[in-house]
This record gives structure tokens, C-alpha cells and sequence, in this order.
């Protein structure tokens, strides 16, 4: 009998041999129905796969991320199977589950194409074949007889592929009359997928290599229900809709120039006002916490990143040295600001008693992105973050990593970002050549995040592989309004640098010792953080943050005066603002006022003027009614503070 551990706690007996379907099964009936597969100590695998020992299991369905993978992997089986059924000799490379849906990469030959006119075909065709419920089966396949397979239906991408692999280490799923080679895993059979999408095609390189043939790479999404497809598609229009570069354009926040270059945008008036009201923002709850603000410069010398170890991990992938005319003499432009921080702390002699050292500074770094990377203000080559660097006693590190997910938090509550995920980004065990420092210092920081995060209550989920080169992390990972995944607030366990750098404090014994060094990041950088707040809001900004709140709409000139002394009265209340004087009526004026989504629009005309009133109206809500305007500056105040908490 196997000892099965479910995510619950509990644990159940099954005999060798049973499959996740058959644990499924003895919990419910309705759970088997809709089990897709099954995570087997971490590793996802098909639901009928047989159980050879003791292990955590949980069963995955249509609402667990691994489930969408296992279904959109066999969708894109399906898909391949469909193709080769429309196109005749069609030649298959690879076909991975994405964070939405599936892509296949494949080779039509000369003279063949796939264009938006072709996708009904290939939806129509896929669906007709899921409707033949074919299982997917799984055959462990000698690398002869893999070759062989292959080498007779002529599919060199798929030869290329096994030659890199090891005999034993073969498989192959099969379903219907369509076999591919294929590690998996895949749901039970074609049967659950009910509605499909070709959503783009494109170009891709083999292997992502320019050198290599181009091949087409088609993107498709299926469901298991009719109208989750719809659902889907009005949520891509919303994100249309939303789009940060459409939004940005229209609301007059920020833009690009070709001059100035690609990737490196230009903060507008407004844009800039919103800007400075998130750092003022942050920058207050800072001081409360004990920062201390810095300010370093936009370039350094080679030797600094010599040190730090960013030369050696992104040297070749930065913007080039800048030469004086000093021979032998290099600088960078900036790609950090930790190694600036910790010259900072090496300013002067630090004792024990001097620990925590908090560093804050909102600073502008540069890293080159490839020009096919670049998007909006998401992939920008040169962006601010809101990095700060705590110096503290190994002692101290939980505590502080417990404030800082406090600030992250706080952040989050302010600007209306509910749902998150808390992920512990650790070092891939297998590829320890991509990271710098000892097996004992990232244990000690990996155990300091895990420690720290569980002492919270904190929810969290890990992965393997995705912490930063110097040190594991904490990632919060937030769903926007429609559900996207963003990766914003950061902080980082670090005992390298402070080695690299030959930080030291005095210890209470007059011996010397290493600071832990902290590093966080509440937004991230201020581009992508503007980005993801403007397609979560579309625009429609929380009022503390509006970069105006209000503007005052006079019915016509002779109000004019009075429409400016409303404004002066709103401004010296600390209120953000303008005045619309334009020859326009005043329908024209609402209208457009809607359109930039300015959080209140005050209507001006004789009764206002002679009464000492505003006519108010809530953008999106309509007419809230007349009200002096010390009640107006009192209610929106009231707004703020409870939005601020």
C-alpha cells in the first residue's frame, strides 16, 4: 500500500498501481468528472498515470493554473493533429501550454501560408476532432525506434530534438490517428475541450535562432465551456480598451519619440504629476519607517559592476562602455543601484548598535532591451524604481523582511490591488552556474524568506529557478481587473554583495562581521507600475492619485472669473485641478471632461457665482447636486482619508 499526502493534511491509503483518477474517484464522484491531472510531488502528470510510491498528490482541475496547463498542452496536440489532417506534409517542431492557451511552431513548406482567413478552418476541424474523445496515451519509446519514426515521416524537427535526448528518456503521446513526441503531461482524452480559438499567427525562428529557417507560429486558446470563450474574448476587448499606450496617449501621460529613442519615454505634465504623487506617496510612508533618502548617479565606473558581479551577468546584454578621452577609462550606465548603496554604507565605520541602515532613493537605471521586446512602459531601456537597501544583523533580517512585506502590503490596499500572490522565488538546484555566492549563504537567505513569510501567515507559492542572480526573492504576483497576472512588488535576501563588497560593522565583542543586505521594490519600477495601474483602472485613477481632481466648467465667459476663483480656493485646500474656458458649449465641455476622466467636474454659472456654490458632478455617476464649495473640499478630503486608511 502507498501512503498518499493530500494538500488538506490528510493522508490515504492506496494499493501500488492506482492512478490519481482512482484517488479522485473515492473522494467523488464530481471531482473525478472534472479531474484533469494530477500533481505528483510537485510535478505535474497525466490523471491515469499509475502511482509507484509515497507522495504528495493534488488533483488538478479547469481552476488550477497546472489543470489549464495540462489542457492547453493537449490542445495544442490537437491542434497539430488538425493541421497535419488540412495541410498535408505539414512539418512539426514544438507546441508548449502558455500562460493563455498554446502554440504550435511549425513548417508548411514552400509556398504555403496560414492567414486570419484559414483560422474558422482550423477551429472547425479541431473541435470536430475532440468530439472523437481520443485518449491520450503515453508510450516510453526506445531512441531507435523514435528515430525511426520519425526519420520515415520525414519531420527533421522532431530528429533534431531526439538527438538531444538519452534512450530511456523517450516518450510519446498518441491520440486519434496523431502521434508526437512529448515528455507531457495531458489531460485524459480530447473530450473536455469544447471550444477553440486560432488567436494569432506569426513568424518565429527555429529554436530561437535567426540563423535558423523561419517557421509559423500558430497561437490558439480552447475551453472547456462555449461561453468561457466568449467570456475570454470580451475580456482581450476590455484589454483593448484599457491598453496603457492607448490610455497613456489619450489621458496625455506619457509618450515617445524616435529621437529620443526607442524605449525611453517621456513623462507628460499630467503623467509626471502622477508620477511624483506615487513617490510622495511612498516616500511619506518611508520616513515613517526609517529610510533615509540617497541619490546616486546615472552612470558608474566599470570596476563598481566589476565588483557587484553585474559586469559578469549582464555585461555582454547592457549598454555598452562609455570611454573619456582618459585612455582605459570606462563607465555604465547604471543597470542597478545596489552597488551605489552599498559604496554609500561604506562611507563610514558602521557599529551594531547603527544597524538597520535603511537607504531609499527612486532611482532612473538602464538596461538594453532588444527592440522586439520593447512595449509601452511595461519593456522600457530606461526606468525609475522605488529601490530601497536595508544593511541589518543576521539577527534582524526576519524582522525587517516582516516590515517590508508590511509597506508592500500597504501599497498594495492603497492603489486597489486585492488579489496577489506571494511567490518565493528560490535558485535552480540543478543550474547553480547562473548565481553568485555559496551554498551556505543562499541557504541561509533562502531559509530567511521562508521563516519570515510563514511567521506572517502569508500565503505563498514557489518556484524554482526565477530568484535573482545575487539572491533569492519574494515576488508578489497581482491579477489586475481582468484577471492578468503582473509581477510587481520585490524583495530580495542578499549575503553576496555585502561580501563582494567588503561591507562590515563591529560587533558587540569589538570583532568584525557582514551585514545581510535587504533589497526591495514596493512598485517595482514606476514605468511598469504606472502601466499595470492604468490598464487596472482603466484610467480612472483613485481620487488621491488623479492628476487633476477636479475641473471647474464655467456655462459661459461671464463666469470665467468666478470659475478661476473656485479653482484658487480648490488649489489652496491642497486640490489638483483646472479651468476649462474654452468657446464651447457647455455639453461639449462635460463631454469631454467624461472623456479624460477627470474625477469631478464643478458647473459654474449665475446662481453658483452669486451663492458661492458648485454644481457637481461624479465622472461615470452624473449629477451629485450643488454644494458650497468648503463642503465640496470636505467631502472629497473624507474620500481620500478612507481611501488612504
Amino acid at each position: 500500500m502507498l501512503h498518499i499526502t493530500l494538500p488538506d493534511g490528510s493522508v490515504r491509503q492506496v494499493e501500488a498501481g492506482s492512478t490519481g483518477y482512482d484517488l479522485a474517484a473515492s473522494i467523488s464522484e464530481g471531482l473525478a468528472r472534472n479531474a484533469l491531472a494530477v500533481k505528483v510531488n510537485g510535478e505535474i502528470r497525466d490523471l491515469h498515470r499509475p502511482l509507484t510510491a509515497d507522495a504528495t498528490l493534488e488533483i488538478l482541475t479547469w481552476n488550477d493554473a497546472g489543470g489549464k496547463q495540462a489542457y492547453w498542452h493537449s490542445s495544442a496536440h490537437l491542434m497539430a493533429e488538425a493541421l497535419e489532417a488540412l495541410y498535408p506534409g505539414v512539418k512539426l517542431a514544438i507546441g508548449p501550454a502558455i500562460e493563455n492557451g498554446f502554440y504550435y511552431d511549425v513548417d508548411l513548406g514552400e509556398g504555403r501560408t496560414i492567414s486570419s482567413d484559414d483560422f474558422p478552418a482550423i477551429e472547425k476541424k479541431m473541435l470536430e476532432l475532440a468530439k472523437n474523445k481520443s485518449k491520450f496515451e503515453r508510450r516510453e519509446v526506445p531512441k531507435a525506434e523514435a528515430v525511426a519514426y520519425f526519420t520515415d515521416k520525414q519531420d527533421p524537427y522532431k530528429l533534431e530534438l531526439i538527438d538531444g535526448l538519452e534512450d530511456g528518456n523517450i516518450t510519446f503521446y498518441t491520440q486519434g490517428n496523431f502521434t508526437d513526441l512529448c515528455r507531457g503531461p495531458h489531460i485524459p482524452d480530447t473530450g473536455p475541450i469544447k471550444a477553440a480559438k486560432i488567436m494569432n499567427v506569426a513568424g518565429a525562428y527555429w529554436r530561437g535562432d535567426e540563423k535558423n529557417k523561419q517557421l509559423t507560429r500558430l497561437y490558439g486558446i480552447t475551453f472547456p465551456k462555449a461561453k468561457d470563450l466568449t467570456e475570454y474574448l470580451e475580456k482581450l476587448e476590455e484589454a483593448k480598451r484599457r491598453d496603457h499606450r492607448k490610455l497613456g496617449k489619450e489621458l496625455e501621460l506619457f509618450a515617445f519619440s524616435e529621437k529620443v529613442g526607442a524605449g525611453l519615454p517621456l513623462w507628460l505634465p499630467k503623467g509626471t504629476t502622477l508620477r511624483e504623487r506615487l513617490e510622495q506617496f511612498l516616500r511619506k510612508a518611508q520616513v515613517k519607517a526609517g529610510y533615509q533618502p540617497v541619490v546616486t548617479p546615472h552612470i558608474g565606473a566599470k570596476e563598481l559592476y566589476v565588483t557587484s558581479g553585474h559586469y559578469e551577468k549582464y555585461g555582454a546584454d547592457s549598454f555598452q562602455p562609455i570611454k573619456t578621452p582618459n585612455p582605459g577609462e570606462e563607465f555604465f550606465l547604471k543597470p542597478m543601484n545596489c552597488p551605489h548603496h552599498c559604496e554609500i554604507y561604506r562611507t563610514k565605520p558602521r557599529s551594531y548598535r547603527d544597524l538597520p541602515v535603511r537607504l531609499a532613493e527612486f532611482g532612473t537605471v538602464y538596461r538594453y532591451e532588444q527592440s522586439g521586446e520593447l512595449h509601452g512602459l511595461t519593456r522600457v531601456r530606461g526606468f525609475t524604481q522605488d529601490d530601497a537597501h536595508i544593511f541589518c544583523r543576521p539577527d534582524q533580517v526576519k524582522e525587517e523582511f516582516q516590515k517590508v512585506i508590511d509597506l508592500v502590503l500597504y501599497v498594495f490596499k492603497a492603489l486597489g490591488f486585492t488579489d496577489f500572490t506571494a511567490q518565493i522565488s528560490l535558485r535552480d538546484p540543478e543550474n547553480k552556474t547562473k548565481y553568485i555566492g555559496t551554498d551556505e549563504n543562499w541557504a541561509l537567505a533562502e531559509s530567511a524568506i521562508q521563516e519570515s513569510t510563514a511567521e506572517k501567515g502569508l500565503a505563498t507559492v514557489t518556484e524554482l529557478g526565477e530568484a535573482a542572480f545575487y539572491g533569492p526573492k519574494l515576488d508578489f504576483m497581482v491579477r489586475d481587473a481582468l484577471g492578468r497576472r503582473w509581477q510587481l512588488g520585490t524583495i530580495q535576501v542578499d549575503y553576496n554583495l555585502p561580501e563582494r563588497f567588503d561591507l562590515e560593522y563591529v560587533t558587540p565583542e569589538n570583532t568584525r562581521a557582514r551585514p545581510v543586505m535587504i533589497h526591495r521594490a514596493p512598485f517595482g519600477s514606476l514605468e511598469r507600475f504606472v502601466a499595470v495601474l492604468i490598464e487596472h483602472t482603466a484610467g480612472n485613477f483613485p481620487l488621491w492619485l488623479s492628476p487633476e481632481q477636479f475641473i471647474v466648467l464655467p456655462i459661459s465667459d461671464k463666469f470665467a472669473d468666478y470659475a478661476h476663483e473656485v479653482k484658487a480656493k480648490l488649489e489652496a485646500a491642497e486640490l489638483r485641478g483646472t479651468v476649462d474656458v474654452r468657446d464651447e458649449r457647455i455639453g461639449r465641455k462635460i463631454r469631454d471632461a467624461e472623456i479624460a476622466k477627470t474625477p469631478y467636474l464643478l458647473i459654474v454659472g449665475e446662481k453658483e457665482a452669486q451663492d458661492g456654490l458648485v454644481s457637481v458632478r461624479r465622472h461615470g455617476e452624473g449629477d451629485i447636486g450643488s454644494m458650497p464649495i468648503d463642503a465640496f473640499v470636505k467631502s472629497v478630503n473624507s474620500q481620500i482619508a478612507e481611501a488612504m486608511g
